[in-house]
C-alpha cells in the first residue's frame, strides 16, 4: 500500500502509459478532454482484467452524483475474492463527500481491485489528482488530449490502419480525414469500418465508395480541386458545401492551409524525408504538396496566398457576402489571374 504524499509535498510524476496499450494498476488516472482515447483506455484495462480472470466484478461510480460509502463498498473483497475493477466518470465534477473519500482511499488501496478515474480537466479535483501523481508506486496515468491539429488526426489515423496491420494510400488516408475532420470519434468509427469491411489494401476508390457522401462537403475537396485548377469542379463542391452546412471560415481555412504548405515546399529540392523532418510535416504530406505545385510559379502562389488572406477577413466579418467572398478566391486560385483579370 502506497501513502498519501505530506500536505504541501510537490507531486511526482508518476508513470505514463499510452492510451494503445493500456495496463492496469491499483490506481489508474485517464486524464484529459479525448474521450475516444478514454474509451479505448477504458476497454483496454477491462479486457486484460477479464483475460487474467473471467470472474471480474465491474462497477461503475460518478464522482459527481455520489453517495457516502460507495467507493468502499464496490472496491473491497466478495466472500469469494473475484478482482474488483471500479471505473468512476466525472471526477473533475466530483462531489465534496468523493474527494474526502477518494483521498482517503489511496491511503489504504483495497488488494485485488482496479481503481479507473476519468477526469476531463479543469481545477475540480485538483488535489486528488496531484495526490493520485504524488504516489511512488502503484498508480498509472493515461492521457488522453485533445486531438485538434490536422496533423494530429493524420497521426491518429494512420495508427488505426498500423495498429490493424493494414495499408491505406496517402490520399485515402487524406481524403478520409479530411471527411471527419470535425470528429474524431466519427473518424475513428471510420477507420474500424474500413479495416473490418475491406480486404487488402485500401484504396481512394474504396474511401470514395464509402464515404463519397461525405467527402463531397470536405473542405479539402474545395481546396484541392481549385488548386488543381478545375474551376467548375470547385464551384460545384463549393455550393455543395454551404448548402449542406459548412462554415465559411474552416473552408478558407483548409485552402490558405494547403496554399502555406505549398510555399513553404516550393524551390527546396531535398529529398521528401529530409525535408519533412525540417519542416515538421509528414513526407507524404511533401510529396502531396509537390504534385499540388504543378503549374504554380511564385507570382501566382503569392497572388493566392495575398487572396486567401483578404478572404479570411472578409469570411469573419470584413464583408457582408461570405458566400461571395469565397466564391472569388476560388477564381483567383483557379485561374491563376487576379480577380476579372486575365491569367499572364
Amino acid at each position: 500500500m502506497t501513502p498519501a504524499p505530506r500536505r504541501g509535498a510537490k507531486a511526482t510524476a508518476i508513470e505514463q502509459v499510452s492510451w494503445r496499450s493500456p495496463r492496469p494498476a491499483s490506481i489508474v488516472l485517464i486524464s484529459g478532454p479525448e474521450e475516444v482515447c478514454a474509451e479505448r483506455a477504458l476497454v483496454g484495462i477491462r479486457d486484460v482484467l477479464r483475460e487474467e480472470d473471467p470472474a471480474l466484478e465491474i462497477s461503475d461510480i460518478r464522482a459527481d452524483d455520489y453517495t457516502s460509502g460507495e467507493l468502499l463498498s464496490y472496491s473491497s473483497p466478495s466472500l469469494f475474492g473475484e478482482p474488483r475493477l471500479v471505473r468512476i466518470g466525472g471526477v473533475e465534477k466530483c462531489s465534496d463527500a468523493f474527494l474526502t473519500e477518494a483521498l482517503a482511499y489511496l491511503q489504504h488501496p483495497q488488494d485485488g481491485a482496479t481503481l479507473v478515474l476519468r477526469h476531463t480537466g479543469g481545477q475540480r479535483g485538483k488535489k486528488l489528482l496531484d495526490a493520485i501523481r504524488g504516489m511512488s508506486a502503484g498508480a498509472i496515468e493515461i492521457a488522453c488530449p485533445a486531438i485538434t491539429r490536422d496533423s494530429d488526426r493524420f497521426d491518429f489515423a494512420v495508427q488505426e490502419f498500423r495498429g490493424a496491420g493494414r495499408r491505406i494510400a496517402p490520399s485515402a488516408l487524406r481524403t478520409l480525414v479530411s471527411a471527419f475532420a470535425d470528429d474524431l470519434t466519427e473518424l475513428a468509427a471510420a477507420c474500424q469500418q474500413l479495416i473490418n469491411d475491406v480486404d487488402g489494401d485500401i484504396t481512394d476508390a474504396v474511401v470514395e465508395r464509402y464515404y463519397g457522401g461525405r467527402v463531397e462537403t470536405s473542405a479539402f475537396v474545395v481546396a484541392d480541386t481549385a488548386i488543381a485548377g478545375r474551376y467548375g469542379d470547385a464551384l460545384v463542391a463549393l455550393r455543395h458545401a454551404l448548402a449542406t452546412g459548412s462554415d465559411p471560415v474552416p473552408l478558407v481555412a483548409a485552402i490558405a492551409m494547403k496554399l502555406r504548405t505549398m510555399a513553404r515546399v516550393a524551390g527546396k529540392r531535398e529529398p521528401s524525408k529530409q525535408l519533412a523532418t525540417e519542416l515538421g510535416m509528414k513526407d507524404w504530406q511533401i510529396d502531396r504538396a509537390r504534385r499540388d505545385l504543378s503549374g504554380w510559379n511564385e507570382r501566382t502562389l503569392g497572388m493566392a496566398i495575398q487572396a486567401a488572406a483578404r478572404a479570411d477577413a472578409e469570411v469573419k466579418g470584413a464583408s457582408r457576402d461570405p458566400e461571395f467572398a469565397l466564391e472569388r478566391l476560388l477564381t483567383v486560385i483557379a485561374t491563376k489571374a487576379p480577380y476579372g483579370g486575365d491569367p499572364s
